[in-house]
């Protein structure tokens, strides 16, 4: 719980430095007149983004011959945006997930496998979709494309040392040697050893169906886009053009840039790159307001969802 206060604390201090930026008389006057549609529509969208992170779960893990019911995909979920939301870079859901995973009879290789492969899946999204956006749109073009060759970098190399770790069953053993030499327990890189081999297993069926790659992709791609277009409904909600096309391209360079794990759940950080990038666009007099509700829908939400879900989960064990 002192995680998710520092965070919440770090996430209102940065937000309230933002209306101090800004005409607050003004701000405060909007927030009384803003469009309620508009935000139940917005905590809509994030729910859709919670349904189809659990459906694609859901489909990888079928794609390993695993049944997962769609009930306990979607608790995994929820449990695991809670534990990301107080941690940095958000890296705390998805050791929750591998382990809420293994729990459901998963092995711990294949539980690993579904986990990276959805954050695969995301950084192709974001290296597809931040080029194309940023050239369509012609918007924070210097720190897009800064943010997006790093982030490319740093993907090819992760890719670069799974392929050399993975590519067949001798380079896994000489991994495991290596681990034996460096730990001295012969059991625990025995387990290693095998569960990277049922990691590799998980991969090469996933491969070898380019379909099913593409289906997960566009889940994806989908998944991304109603969390994206929450700023320009919370616009709207304030009788403002919705800047679709800008809004989409500040929003993939946030979510790359809140990858530094520097805060719990980067607070802080996504409320100043927000501020910063829809400021180039954006009326100053609503850019308070629009952080603040963004960042309750898409971070605070995540919290109070995901620790009743992660409570009740709890409880239920107890039974």
């Amino acid at each position: 719980m002192r995680a998710a206060l520092v965070g919440i604390l770090i996430s209102l201090t940065t937000t309230i430095f933002i209306f101090k930026l800004t005409e607050t008389s003004l701000t405060w006057e909007l927030l009384s007149r803003v469009n309620i549609f508009f935000i139940a529509l917005a905590i809509m969208f994030q729910a859709i983004f919670w349904l189809l992170w659990a459906f694609r779960l859901k489909e990888i893990a079928k794609n390993l011959h695993f049944g997962l019911p769609f009930k306990s995909s979607l608790e995994i979920t929820l449990s695991s945006m809670f534990l990301a939301a107080i941690t940095p870079s958000s890296a705390g859901g998805e050791p929750l997930r591998i382990k809420m995973l293994s729990d459901r009879g998963m092995v711990l290789g294949e539980s690993t496998f579904v986990v990276i492969t959805e954050r695969v899946l995301d950084s192709i999204f974001f290296i597809v979709a931040l080029p194309i956006f940023l050239i369509l749109t012609g918007f924070a073009t210097e720190l897009g494309y800064r943010v997006a060759i790093i982030f490319v970098i740093i993907f090819l190399i992760f890719i670069y040392l799974l392929y050399s770790i993975l590519k067949d069953e001798k380079s896994i053993k000489r991994f495991s040697g290596l681990l034996k030499r460096i730990f001295k327990r012969e059991r625990l890189v025995e387990r290693v050893e095998t569960e990277l081999k049922n990691f590799r297993d998980g991969s090469l069926k996933l491969l070898s169906s380019p379909s099913k790659l593409i289906f997960l992709f566009s889940t994806t791609a989908l998944m991304w886009s109603a969390c994206f277009l929450i700023p320009s409904l919370i616009l709207l909600s304030f009788n403002q053009d919705p800047h679709i096309l800008p809004s989409y391209t500040a929003q993939l360079i946030i979510v790359v840039i809140s990858l530094i794990p520097l805060t719990p759940g980067s607070s802080g950080i996504a409320e100043t790159s927000m501020a910063y990038l829809y400021s180039n666009f954006v009326d100053l007099s609503i850019l308070g307001s629009l952080v603040a509700i963004w960042r309750f829908i898409t971070y605070y939400l995540n919290i109070i969802v995901g620790a009743l879900s992660l409570n009740a989960g709890t409880l239920k064990n107890f039974k």
